[in-house]
C-alpha cells in the first residue's frame, strides 16, 4: 500500500471513532505542557475549566501550535544556512540554533509581532 493510501485509510479509521474513545485516549496522554501550567494561564485569562479533559485538550492544542512554530523556524534556519554556506562542506551532525532571525518571520505569519530588545553597551 502506498503512503497516500495508508494515510487516507488512517483518516477514515479515525473519522468514525466515537468521541468517548477519543476522550479516553486524551486522559491517558501526557502533553509536553503540564495541565497545571495550562490551568494557571487559563485562570489568569478568566477561564475556569471544571473538566480536566478540557484543560488537557487545550494543552494539546498549545503543544501543536508551538510544535508548528518551531518546525517552521527550523525550516527557515535550514534555508538560511544553505544559502550562507553553499560552498562549505557539510558536517554529518549538523546542529541548529533557534534564533530570533528565524523565529520572527514565522511568528509574523501567525499574527504575532516581535520586537527586538534594545541592547545597552
Amino acid at each position: 500500500m502506498s503512503g497516500q493510501n495508508q494515510s487516507s485509510v488512517q483518516v477514515n479509521r479515525t473519522a468514525g471513532m466515537p468521541l468517548s474513545d477519543f476522550l479516553m485516549q486524551l486522559e491517558d496522554y501526557n502533553p509536553t505542557i503540564p495541565d497545571a501550567v495550562t490551568a494557571y494561564y487559563l485562570n489568569t485569562a478568566g477561564f475556569e475549566a471544571a473538566d480536566g479533559r478540557l484543560v488537557r485538550l487545550i494543552s494539546l492544542a498549545a503543544q501543536k501550535f508551538i510544535s508548528d512554530i518551531t518546525n517552521d523556524a527550523l525550516q527557515h534556519c535550514k534555508m538560511r544556512g544553505s544559502q550562507q554556506s553553499s560552498s562549505k562542506t557539510k558536517a554529518k551532525d549538523k546542529r541548529y540554533t533557534l534564533t530570533m532571525d528565524d523565529l520572527t518571520p514565522v511568528l509574523s505569519e501567525c499574527g504575532i509581532t516581535v520586537k527586538k530588545p534594545h541592547y545597552y553597551i
